[in-house]
């Protein structure tokens, strides 16, 4: 495993998505991950699978303390008298004391965005998480956070895979002393399909997905969290720590970079950092 250091947390590079994995099928997978070596799991509210991601953390027998768990709290619940309730449910339904990442899930215009990382703070120091970020924000929203309000974030987790560049909001993370966590990191399977990727892949020994993943985990400040539910490619994202990519196979990978976007949600998608 790698680790990125930030803010004095060592946090695992490679993690598990688990949007729609709920029930017995997402204890299974995050006990699985967790046998083969993860020890980053990202999940949220809006997944509906909190008790699951709980559940499946107590079935694998592993520490508590030794897994690096996300949440993020939906944006209807952002204000200051909101935020600690909707904690506390995440808290409760995963079964536990604390969460080391709280991270606002979509930016909401109705609420002032200054009542949230008070909120948040004041949760961290309550010690019910050990630090707080947010996701989906542009370099706009994250300058009006940290240099606007004094936001500490530890992260912004965002949309990222070979064909969106997040240039400007990478620029941002790392002048703020933060990290990006990058969803959807293989495009919803895109990647699997795409021949600079596939030639890249054929000459290391590896799949296109490995290939997307290598390519993420050796920018500065990057982590990922793929999400499946099969075992065979929980464990391929995993097998990817034991090459390097040439700076040709980089090249030719950040050629594909555009606004590929594929993830919107209507009503909290701000106005995009443009590619």
């Amino acid at each position: 495993m790698e680790y990125r250091n930030v803010k004095g947390s060592r946090v695992p590079a490679l993690g598990l998505g688990t949007w729609d994995l709920r029930g017995n099928e997402g204890e299974r997978t995050v006990a699985a991950a967790l046998d083969m070596g993860y020890r980053h799991v990202d999940t949220a509210q809006a997944y509906d699978n909190e008790e699951a991601v709980g559940a499946g953390i107590r079935t694998s027998g592993i520490d508590r303390d030794e897994v690096f768990l996300v949440t993020k709290i939906w944006p209807d619940g952002l204000g200051r008298e909101d935020a600690p309730k909707r904690c506390e449910e995440s808290l409760r339904r995963l079964g536990t004391d604390y969460v080391d990442l709280l991270l606002v899930h979509w930016p909401n215009e109705a609420i002032p965005l200054g009542e949230t990382p008070d909120a948040f703070a004041a949760l961290e120091a309550a010690g019910k998480t050990r630090h707080i970020g947010v996701s989906n924000f542009t370099t706009r929203l994250l300058r009006e956070a940290v240099e606007g309000h004094g936001a500490d974030l530890l992260c912004n987790q965002v949309e990222y895979h070979p064909y969106l560049s997040q240039e400007k909001v990478l620029e941002a993370v790392r002048r703020y002393g933060m990290m990006l966590t990058a969803y959807s990191p293989i495009a919803r399977g895109k990647v699997l399909d795409e021949p600079a990727i596939r030639d890249i892949a054929e000459r290391h020994g590896k799949s296109p997905a490995q290939i997307a993943l290598r390519w993420l985990l050796d920018q500065e400040a990057v982590a990922a969290i793929p999400r499946t539910a099969n075992e065979k490619h929980l464990r391929a994202n995993f097998e990817i720590f034991d090459f390097s990519l040439k700076p040709e196979d980089r090249a030719a990978i950040d050629g594909l970079r555009g606004d590929g976007r594929m993830i919107e949600v209507e009503g909290y998608a701000p106005d995009w950092d443009p590619a």
